[in-house]
């Protein structure tokens, strides 16, 4: 198992530099000028763009941009981020506590609801509680997660006057500062302001996770162990929960480690729409405003995370079942 994961860790370097390489040539393709647009702050330096072309290197091919960026992360800078007016290290290490914090209340309600829905709909299977199950994953699928958070925003900010938008930090994960500072009006007041990009979150995340659960368990429902189970007078609860659900983990674990990707992701839409301050929120301000340090620093936290959480589920499978064979 060692020398398995360390195959994986090795492979880490090489997919960090595949993913930023791709960005660094996509942005290749926007003309120099309008790269050299987002480092113009007054008039004064808008008749000097050229010279801002000619200082930053924004004329060189893709070769020379990704080298000159390479050899500055190599020297530990990972460059000074526009949107953020600081270095790119900095900003990730003030705002990512935050986007952990939103991923940690989603993430584990997002795994419970998941399985119980999957579960008990497999269990339900053609009943009403099915139907309406799957009718909740179906429109968890449908309904982009911004347009979710509008409808979230426009009824508990717009319509009741709760859960205002405003964010008052103390530290990175405000709820246990909060908890260990005895403060418990400051973890009140970010319970609430997270409680709608969570909603946002969980219900757009755990719709795959909900029919990948129910498609799991219905097989393993079928299956002849569970028939024989079944025939020796085995209670339904021990057969549906100790034998079925067991046999299904390895789909839902997969399943789980996907949801981080996509936590990720509706990170970016859940924290611009909420004003939230992670990660998410500025990676989209720095997309938007051509900040390619911003964007690389963003694209080199998210690939590890997600390298590193299907490493974990990989080694998860061996625990739940013990056939699995690591070479």
């Amino acid at each position: 198992m060692l020398t398995y994961v360390l195959r994986r860790l090795l492979a880490l370097p090489l997919i960090l530099l595949a993913v930023t390489f791709l960005i660094v040539l996509v942005t290749q393709l926007i003309p120099p000028e309008q790269r050299a647009a987002s480092y113009i702050r007054n008039l004064e330096q808008l008749a000097r763009v050229q010279d801002i072309i000619r200082v930053n290197h924004l004329d060189g091919n893709v070769f020379e941009q990704y080298g000159m960026w390479l050899q500055q992360v190599l020297a530990g800078n990972l460059g000074l981020s526009r949107t953020s007016g600081q270095p790119v290290l900095e900003t990730l290490l003030a705002r990512f506590p935050a986007t952990v914090e939103l991923a940690l209340y989603t993430f584990f309600p997002l795994v419970a609801l998941g399985v119980w829905l999957g579960s008990g709909a497999a269990v339900q299977r053609g009943r009403a509680a099915d139907t309406a199950i799957r009718v909740f994953a179906v429109l968890g699928h449908s309904v982009p997660s911004f347009v979710l958070g509008v409808w979230l925003l426009v009824l508990f900010y717009g319509a009741l006057g709760l859960l205002t938008g405003e964010v008052r930090r103390v530290t990175g994960l405000v709820t246990v500062d909060a908890l260990l500072s005895g403060r418990p009006d400051v973890f009140w007041d970010a319970i609430q302001h997270l409680v709608l990009p969570v909603l946002t979150l969980l219900v757009v995340s755990s719709a795959a996770l909900v029919k990948g659960t129910r498609a799991s368990m219905i097989e393993a429902l079928g299956s002849d162990y569970i028939r024989t189970a079944r025939a020796k007078g085995v209670a339904e609860g021990v057969v549906v929960g100790r034998h079925a659900r067991r046999n299904a983990l390895l789909t839902v674990v997969t399943l789980m480690a996907l949801s981080i990707s996509g936590l990720l992701q509706g990170a970016v839409l859940a924290e611009t729409l909420y004003g939230y301050p992670g990660v998410g929120g500025w990676a989209a301000q720095a997309a938007a405003q051509g900040d390619l340090p911003g964007m690389l620093g963003f694209a080199l936290l998210t690939a590890t995370i997600v390298v590193v959480a299907n490493l974990l589920a990989d080694l998860a499978y061996a625990l739940i079942d013990p056939r699995v064979r690591y070479t």
